[in-house]
């Protein structure tokens, strides 16, 4: 089991940043690839960016590329995402997961239903 717990969501004006943090149970041997997805009430779950399990990988959403940076540390079993210049449509609840197996999904195969383990999310709101 994974245990993964989000960190630094909050409100922020359009234009602003925050750091999402995902503070994980175990090493990067047993959470493998990790990402964020995020979710608004009432809409379908999105992918937001998924990394590797060494960080040599990346993926992004087409509506967050060049503005989030995912990022993980392995020494501090921990997982990030730069969020700059951000918009009202970022707003959202944002989740961590961790896949749970090793291996590699090249990005146009990646799915939110191949991460086993998930955190309680956290809740980042966007005023224009």
């Amino acid at each position: 089991q994974v245990q993964l717990v989000e960190s630094g969501g909050g409100s922020v004006q359009a234009g602003g940043s925050l750091r999402l943090s995902c503070a994980a149970s175990r090493s990067a041997y047993s959470t493998g690839s990790m990402g964020w997805f995020r979710q608004v009430p009432g809409n379908e779950r999105e992918g937001v960016a998924v990394i590797s399990m060494y960080g040599d990988s990346t993926c992004y959403a087409d509506s967050v590329k060049g503005r989030f940076t995912i990022a993980r540390d392995n020494a501090k079993n921990t997982l990030y995402l730069q969020m700059n210049n951000l918009k009202p449509e970022d707003t959202a609840t944002y989740y961590c997961a961790a896949r749970g197996q090793l291996g590699w999904v090249p990005c146009n195969m990646q799915s939110g239903a191949d991460f086993r383990y998930w955190g309680q999310g956290t809740q980042v709101t966007v005023s224009s």
